[in-house]
């Protein structure tokens, strides 16, 4: 038996059989409950990428003029009437509708979610490569074994979010400068810039993905040499105006429209979270440490910290690059659970070391290491689904109902009264242009276009006075729909 492993383990194509194999697979699991309503975790994040996506589809892409279906002051402190929306460049959005027009014949909200699929099986192709090119081909296989199946990653790569494409577009970014490290072709300097830049476009966050290629770029040229010669400085000079020009020129054009511009200062710092214990908590306990590695990954993830050389140190500096990420944007990773997406290629390739580590040394009992190994990734996979499955559930299908209401009793171009907490889900689902919360006052809406009260809440004290003072059109134990051009 151990002959035929050993054939198998050691032949010469077996990467090119198991790699599509894992593709195939990956892309199966991420099959489940693919035709979800956006109404599942992190829908209100979602939702707003998907109504950009809608808004492509119905009037035209218009990349410089992105808009969705909230016009209230919510999520801007600014009125917002055309309902501009101003956070990534919408090249997802961009995708999505294309997609959505040649396919047509699966539902929008799966469209979405199949270009976050497909973008999720390009990265963990380069992560492949990237892995291949650090650890060996059986890293390579490793690291993109982990990217594919842990649950967490399944999950956070079906979703209608531009996250997935930005972390593909940083990958390929890293291989190609990795790549001109090793044949010195500007070609690829710059190939890796373009795809930095359509990265930083979709998050600037995705810049620390450079941490472990400065740390690459000085290994092989010091600062000084860097500085001296002009055939190493110039281009990467060109290199890093690539990256940052489209970056510092689309921040200039947004600016020019402030309404459409969510709060995002809170996501530095804003609650003062950053190295409190609660900071150290949610990230390293919660997220890291139970969510994603499932507590029982912290082995081979500490083995693969631990046998770091001089020649997987890129490993480490990647991880240490997230570490800074998770430190600057302290307060949205740990309200967020979706902002850790981006740590998942850096923890993979670590896992993938410590897993070929604890397979392989001879420090310990190779039997015995290799059946902790064996068991601790299994449970780390058992616990994290454990916790991930619920991540897709409908926990409220009421305003998926009263969504479908609101398109067969008002007219397309009807706005929208839709309280949820200020929740974009619930609007999306209806189809329609208008509030998700009463930022002002119900009187004050109706003047800036509002037509119909709908809400899945008789408790609220809004929703009382709408159907005290105006006509309810429908009216089940789930919902309401009242009329604001009707009043008593």
């Amino acid at each position: 038996m151990n002959k035929i492993i050993n054939r198998i383990l050691t032949y010469r194509y077996i990467e090119y059989i198991l790699l599509p194999v894992m593709l195939i697979l990956g892309f199966i699991v991420r099959l489940y409950k693919i035709s979800n309503p956006i109404a599942d975790w992190h829908s209100w994040r979602q939702a707003d990428t998907a109504s950009v996506s809608k808004t492509f589809l119905d009037e035209g892409i218009k990349l410089l003029y992105p808009r969705y279906q909230d016009i209230s002051s919510i999520q801007t402190g600014y009125l917002n009437p055309n309902g501009y929306r101003f956070v990534e460049f919408p090249i997802f959005n961009a995708v999505h509708s294309i997609l959505y027009k040649l396919i047509g014949k699966v539902s929008f909200d799966t469209v979405g979610r199949l270009v976050s699929v497909i973008c999720a099986l390009i990265s963990s192709y380069f992560i492949y490569k990237i892995g291949k090119k650090f650890l060996g081909k059986w890293g390579g296989l490793l690291s993109s074994f982990f990217f594919l199946f842990i649950p967490y990653n399944i999950y956070f790569t079906r979703v209608v979010l531009p996250e997935p494409m930005g972390t593909m577009f940083a990958l390929i970014g890293v291989w190609f400068f990795i790549h001109f490290l090793d044949n010195n072709k500007k070609v690829n300097l710059y190939l890796s810039g373009v795809f930095f830049a359509l990265s930083a476009l979709i998050k600037p966050f995705l810049l620390f993905y450079s941490v472990p290629l400065i740390y690459l770029l000085l290994s092989k040229y010091s600062l000084k040499r860097i500085l001296k010669e002009a055939n190493l400085l110039i281009p990467l000079l060109v290199f890093a105006d690539i990256v940052l020009i489209p970056l510092l020129a689309w921040r200039i054009w947004m600016n020019q429209f402030i309404e459409g511009i969510p709060f995002f200062i809170w996501a530095f710092n804003g609650d003062k979270i950053r190295f409190r214990p609660a900071y150290w908590y949610w990230i390293y306990g919660e997220r890291i440490g139970k969510m994603i590695l499932g507590v029982w990954g912290l082995v081979p993830f500490i083995f693969g910290i631990l046998s770091t050389n001089k020649k997987k140190l890129f490993n480490v500096f990647f991880m240490l690059g997230m570490i800074f990420y998770t430190l600057l944007v302290a307060t949205a990773n740990v309200r967020h659970d979706y902002y850790q997406i981006f740590l998942i290629p850096p923890m993979s390739l670590l896992l993938a070391q410590g897993s070929i580590y604890l397979w392989q040394n001879s420090a310990f009992n190779k039997k015995l290491s290799r059946l902790i190994l064996i068991f601790s990734v299994t449970m780390m996979f058992l616990i994290s689904a454990f916790q991930i499955k619920e991540f897709y559930k409908i926990n409220h299908p009421e305003i998926i109902e009263a969504g479908n209401a609101v398109k067969r009793l008002t007219e397309k171009d009807a706005k929208v009264i839709v309280p949820y907490n200020g929740d974009t889900a619930f609007l999306y689902q209806t189809g329609r242009w208008g509030w998700p919360a009463i930022d002002s006052s119900i009187d004050k809406i109706i003047e800036r276009g509002g037509d119909y009260y709908v809400s899945v809440n008789f408790a609220d004290k809004a929703t009382k006075e709408a159907m005290d003072r105006f006509e309810t059109i429908e009216r089940t134990t789930n919902y309401v729909i009242v009329d604001l051009h009707k009043p008593f």
